[in-house]
């Protein structure tokens, strides 16, 4: 019988999301292909850093115990080449066994395929070309972040074009702050429709009640996954997005309603391990690894 992804939480990572190819995609630009397939040979025993994404992945995977996790490889290389990524992979001792690689192919045309809810990549063009499919991806952006050895896995989301539509951030756009607040007051009881990523926080939310079983069963288990919301609403336009998140059925830990503070100080003091936002200008804290999901107005604009 076929393995049944149906009922799990799946996420595709480039490469490039998981580990640092910043000397390998060196040699590729300034040499070429050839150079960069010798290079990938001489170093396949050489285990790759870690990169951006691979504290979220670390802590994902962690939680199979719980509900089911998978984490899938998806990789512009060809099997030859990938080969020092899956060994690394095996160095890191994470229990990743499935990969696509593509030979220089889009691989996210596989996401529907595999019941992924969310794949990144550090490939600018192949992630607004999948958001542009309509599929959840995200560009990971350079960080410093310390990874450490807690199990606790944080994850903070942006809200208009990231979990919910771009509806509202099109209003604003269009008639400013007060045209903004005047239209969320108005559609307080009408839930946005879902955004890109909210398929992913549903998926995220199902295993947090199931480790709040886990825990009820057993008093000395402390939940691992916590996620948090930050965002430019503030009052009243926080009551539509309140809304939108229990008529979608789930919940989220924190929310920060920062009425365009900006969020850097916030997450810095928050510490997520991954943070989702639409507009790079909110995701200037190198000590927080970012993702900028490039979907809606806004990016249409930066086009």
């Amino acid at each position: 019988m076929a393995y049944d992804l149906g009922d799990h939480l799946v996420v595709g990572v480039a490469s490039s999301a998981l580990f640092d190819l910043a000397d390998s995609d060196r040699v590729f630009r300034e040499d070429g292909e050839e150079a960069y397939r010798r290079f990938q040979e001489e170093h396949r025993d050489e285990p790759l850093k870690t990169g951006v994404a691979y504290p979220f992945v670390r802590r994902l995977l962690s939680l199979n115990d719980i509900s089911p996790v998978d984490v899938i490889v998806l990789s512009q290389n060809d099997p030859d080449t990938g080969l020092r990524v899956m060994r690394s992979i095996a160095h890191h001792q994470l229990p990743i066994s499935r990969a696509i690689f593509t030979q220089g192919r889009a691989p996210y045309r596989f996401m529907p395929a595999l019941n992924m809810c969310l794949f990144l990549s550090a490939n600018e063009k192949d992630v607004r070309q999948a958001v542009d499919m309509g599929l959840p991806a995200g560009r990971v952006l350079d960080s410093t972040f310390v990874d450490d050895e807690d199990d606790e896995l944080r994850i903070a989301f942006d809200f208009d074009g990231v979990l919910a539509s771009d509806e509202s951030e099109r209003v604003m756009q269009a008639e400013g702050l007060d045209g903004f607040q005047s239209h969320e007051a108005a559609n307080a009881v009408t839930p946005l429709e879902p955004g890109p990523l909210q398929n992913f926080l549903a998926a995220v939310y199902r295993i947090q009640r199931r480790e709040e079983q886990h825990r009820l069963a057993n008093p000395s288990y402390r939940n691992r996954v916590r996620v948090s919301i930050v965002t430019a609403r503030g009052a009243p336009a926080h009551e539509r997005a309140v809304l939108s998140l229990k008529r979608w059925g789930v919940m989220v830990n924190d929310a920060f309603f920062l009425g365009g503070v900006g969020k850097a100080a916030i997450l810095d003091v928050l510490k997520p391990h991954i943070f989702f936002d639409d507009q790079p200008l909110n995701l200037t804290s190198r000590e927080v690894p970012g993702v900028h999901v490039p979907f809606g107005v806004i990016n249409e604009s930066a086009d």
